[in-house]
């Protein structure tokens, strides 16, 4: 594999397993009217989904072939 391929799936998944992990840490969307408070539920379906793309590109560029 190219070292420049490898390279930018390093950087890619670096920074899609911290986006998840932001993602998913986050706090949640809270609005307060007087006495009406309104708490948007969060889905972490999404954060799991960027966080397994980032390690597959993280594993793809790790794996050693011929450079």
């Amino acid at each position: 594999m190219n070292k420049t391929i490898k390279t930018v799936l390093l950087i890619a998944g670096i920074i899609l397993i911290a986006y998840g992990i932001y993602t998913m840490i986050q706090p949640e969307a809270q609005v307060s009217i007087g006495d009406l408070d309104l708490v948007e539920a969060q889905d972490n379906t999404n954060a799991y989904i960027t966080i397994a793309i980032g390690v597959v590109a993280l594993a793809l560029g790790l794996v050693k072939g011929k450079s």
